[in-house]
Formats: structure tokens, C-alpha cells, sequence
């Protein structure tokens, strides 16, 4: 099977060949990529939720008078999403503030696109602590 041309067979082959103990048999090479690839799409799903989150705590900080049930339970949301990510995989966790530090700048921008604040009262790094993205208070 050609790992080109046919993702989804070349995939089928190599299973049947990790099964099968065929170890000489295997793509070696493109195997490992695409086992790396599900690691990033990991890493990816870390970030995501940290950015959907991120995004309504910038909103509830810099709109007090916006606050609502809407954000509120978009911050918890989220929160169970991120504490699903590193419980199905812990491995994430030595990456967490690499993993903030990169989720920041796309809340950050959309932040300043949709409260059309001025965008130095948003910090380039991110101000929130490992504590505070999971455990602040956010009472209605």
C-alpha cells in the first residue's frame, strides 16, 4: 500500500502488520510520523481549550458590565474540557505553560476584535496564572 495515494489502506496494512509482529514489514518511517502527528493533535486539543477559555476570561476582566451566565459557563465548559485533555493525557502536563503561553495570542486578538477596547489594556504575555485558568472564582 502506498502511504501517498492511500492513507486509509496504508493505515489498515500497518495495523495488521503490528498484530501480525511483522516489525520488518512496517513503514517505519512514515509510522512514525503519523504517531507523532497524534501526539501534536493532543497538544492541539490543550490549546484549543485553553484558548476558548482564555478568551471569556479576558471578556469577563476587561467588561465588567457584560458579565453573564453566557461566559460563566463558557469558562467552566472549558474547564471540564481541559481537565478531560490532561486526565486522558498526563504526558501533556510537563507542557502546560508552553502550551499557555501559546494559546494566548488568538484570545488575546479576538478579545480586542470584540469588546473594540484599546488594545494596550490587553497584555502580550499572558497575565493568568496555571491557577488562576483553573480554580479562579468567577461568581455571577
Amino acid at each position: 500500500m502506498d502511504y501517498d495515494r492511500d492513507f486509509y489502506s496504508w493505515l489498515m496494512e500497518q495495523a495488521r502488520h503490528v498484530r501480525a509482529g511483522r516489525w520488518t514489514a512496517l513503514d517505519r518511517e512514515n509510522l512514525a510520523e503519523e504517531i507523532e502527528s497524534l501526539g501534536r493533535e493532543q497538544f492541539n486539543k490543550l490549546e484549543s481549550a485553553l484558548r476558548a477559555l482564555m478568551l471569556h476570561m479576558l471578556k469577563w476582566d476587561h467588561q465588567p458590565d457584560r458579565r453573564g451566565r453566557s461566559w460563566w459557563a463558557s469558562i467552566h465548559e472549558q474547564r471540564l474540557r481541559l481537565t478531560n485533555v490532561l486526565t486522558d493525557n498526563p504526558g501533556l502536563r510537563p507542557r502546560l505553560n508552553e502550551a499557555v503561553a501559546r494559546a494566548y495570542a488568538r484570545p488575546r486578538l479576538r478579545a480586542i476584535k470584540e469588546t473594540n477596547l484599546d488594545p494596550k489594556r490587553f497584555p502580550e504575555t499572558c497575565p493568568y496564572s496555571w491557577n488562576d485558568i483553573v480554580a479562579r472564582d468567577f461568581p455571577l
